[in-house]
């Protein structure tokens, strides 16, 4: 059900199972996983594009009708498998982009709203729909509590509502809202600009932004000081200052 394509620096993970609306089954989001370790572990890739198949859904959600509640015991320790791909994506060190092509409900909002950068078209419809169904969306929360205000959330999971792109550009889930023939231009340009940054600065200054996300002042300042002084000692801080003394473009190496 995942379709994952490699090109020019570039991986791409679709969720291929239009009909459906992309439903995130344990094995769906199994192979996500997958997928993603790979991108991590290529070289050759610096950021990582998660889509939907299809112009209908980005992601609908968890797939309900595989026995999602049979076996609530026994089955605890797969249902760990969406956290383990949030584990992956904060902590893998390339850059994630969510192309929305479409609704992006219950787990599929949350997989869009992980990424850090989401570009979303302006006709899809977002949110958490789980309460309608007797259900909470417990692992998206860790996200979607680090991107949006805690109200909104709350309100959202409590009620189920829907919101579209715009609602939720303005409460910090989408980084930008695109026409839906604007989408691929857009993503491909925010792909290339990050491509074409220094992949170590990249790394080392994102793990630093997550990193201060639960700290307290005082101890965000100095995690952050430790890593402005780590991207001092990196090859492409020497190499990116003296391009830009010199005027000329910078030659990245990575390290």
């Amino acid at each position: 059900m995942i379709i994952y394509e490699t090109e020019a620096g570039r991986a791409t993970i679709t969720i291929n199972d239009p009909e459906r609306r992309n439903p995130l089954s344990t094995t769906v989001m199994q192979e996500l996983c997958d997928a993603t370790r790979s991108a991590l572990a290529d070289d050759a890739v610096r950021a990582i594009v998660f889509t939907g198949a299809g112009e209908k859904a980005f992601s609908a959600g968890g797939d309900l009708s595989g026995g999602f509640v049979d076996d609530a015991l026994g089955r605890h320790g797969e249902r760990g498998v969406f956290a383990d791909l949030f584990r992956l994506m904060f902590r893998g060190g390339k850059p994630t982009v969510a192309r929305v092509n479409g609704h992006a409900l219950a787990g599929g909002f949350g997989l869009a709203v992980a990424c850090d950068v989401t570009v979303c078209v302006d006709d899809a419809m977002l949110g958490v729909s789980e309460i309608k169904v007797g259900l909470w969306p417990m692992m998206i929360s860790a996200v979607l509590l680090r991107a949006m205000p805690r109200k909104a959330v709350l309100e959202l999971m409590m009620t189920g509502r829907t919101i579209d792109a715009f609602e939720a550009h303005r409460l910090g889930a989408v980084s930008r809202v695109v026409g839906r023939g604007e989408l691929d231009a857009v993503v491909d340009e925010v792909v290339g600009s990050i491509i074409a940054s220094s992949a170590s600065s990249l790394m080392i200054g994102r793990d630093a932004l997550f990193g201060i996300g639960d700290r307290d002042l005082d101890s965000a300042l100095d995690r952050l000081q430790g890593g402005l002084t780590e991207i001092a000692l990196t090859e492409d801080a020497a190499e990116g200052v003296e391009a830009f003394v010199s005027k000329r473009a910078p030659e990245w190496t990575g390290r």
